[in-house]
């Protein structure tokens, strides 16, 4: 007996929704094979870490755990300005690790109560997992000349810079510009001052990663932009590069932080989440960092002959640690006198 042709027509939508819903439950029933889903690590890191830990890092972490009767693992990851993951990290997005470019963001999350205060420092190397100093990019064939931070205060420079009040790269780029000052001029503590205020006048676009700030650059914008080392030689060894590295005579190491967020780990995660932490410090994963022009924290593995050599490198530790810095340099002289100062002209 044929249906009335007015019914055979809401049969089929009917099926085809059951269908659907059949499918797209599949993974979850019972009897599938694929509801037995890898377990995961969800890992947040500031914006330059995506491709070292995406196709480097967690890779090879994949294959030791399967080589040593884990299983699989997967990894859900997310990635932007240190001061944005921060923020994302308060507001309770569920991730377990997380790479800061500043310990000082390290220091926002406990005083937020996301973990305990200075929980990190009981990691290996005081939680810090890599580092890269600042250098500046300029146009190829340097047409202007740039050869020091110092030139960046000349008239007429355009410069790209990342915006402090999100990345984490640019409150780096800061101090290495204010240390830049004070070092070249010892006995003047107005020199970092005048050196900021000299290069954030010809600051003409910023962005809210160092990430976003390069593509700023590589897009035509500016003359010169202020970034990490690890940017120029990641690209440069894949022949990406379209830009000069300028070596600063000084400028700043910048150091990372790692933190484990406990309270996103179930007690049946916990030992798998070790597993990757403890992974970050050992010869193999240091250098995976070091082939994607990060620095290890060990320098017997920091073979990698594209290093820049720096005349008068320094640290964060020499101007008191982040706290101190982020306290007197970055709020202190950067926002309260440098960009009011660029107010009012």
């Amino acid at each position: 007996m044929m249906l009335p042709r007015r019914r055979r027509r809401g049969v089929y939508p009917a099926l085809l929704l059951a269908a659907l819903f059949v499918y797209a439950a599949w993974p979850w029933l019972p009897f599938s094979k694929a509801a037995v889903t890898p377990p995961t690590i969800v890992f947040y890191g500031f914006s330059i870490l995506s491709d070292v830990i995406n196709e480097g890092v967690f890779p090879a972490f994949r294959k030791r755990e399967a080589a040593e009767g884990h299983g699989d693992v997967e990894l859900i990851s997310s990635f932007a300005g240190s001061g944005t993951i921060t923020n994302q990290i308060i507001m309770g997005v569920p991730a377990q690790l997380a790479l800061l470019s500043l310990e000082s963001d390290a220091e926002r999350l406990a005083d937020a109560g996301v973990v305990a205060p200075g929980s990190w420092k009981q990691l290996p190397e005081g939680g810090v997992v890599n580092r890269t100093p600042f250098l500046i990019l300029v146009r190829p064939g340097n047409p202007l000349g740039i050869r020091d931070f110092a030139d960046l205060t000349k008239p007429k420079v355009q410069i790209v810079h990342p915006d402090p009040l999100t990345s984490g790269g640019a409150n780096w780029a800061i101090v290495a510009e204010y240390g830049a000052g004070t070092r070249e001029q010892p006995g003047r503590p107005q020199a970092g001052e005048e050196m900021l205020a000299g290069i954030w006048k010809n600051v003409v676009a910023q962005a809210a990663s160092a990430r976003a700030a390069r593509t700023q650059f590589e897009n035509g914008f500016g003359d010169a932009l202020i970034t990490y080392e690890q940017e120029t030689l990641y690209d440069k060894g894949r022949g990406r590069l379209r830009a000069d590295i300028v070596v600063p005579k000084r400028t700043i190491l910048s150091e990372h932080t790692l933190v484990v967020i406990d309270r996103n780990i179930r007690p049946s995660e916990r030992a798998r989440v070790d597993r990757f932490v403890n992974f970050l410090w050992t010869e193999e994963a240091q250098r995976i960092f070091v082939k994607y022009g990060f620095r290890s924290v060990y320098d017997a593995w920091n073979d990698n002959t594209g290093f820049a050599e720096i005349q008068d490198p320094f640290r964060i530790s020499d101007f008191g640690g982040w706290k101190n810095a982020k306290k007197t340099i970055v709020d202190g002289v950067w926002k309260k006198r440098v960009l009011k100062m660029e107010e009012k002209n």
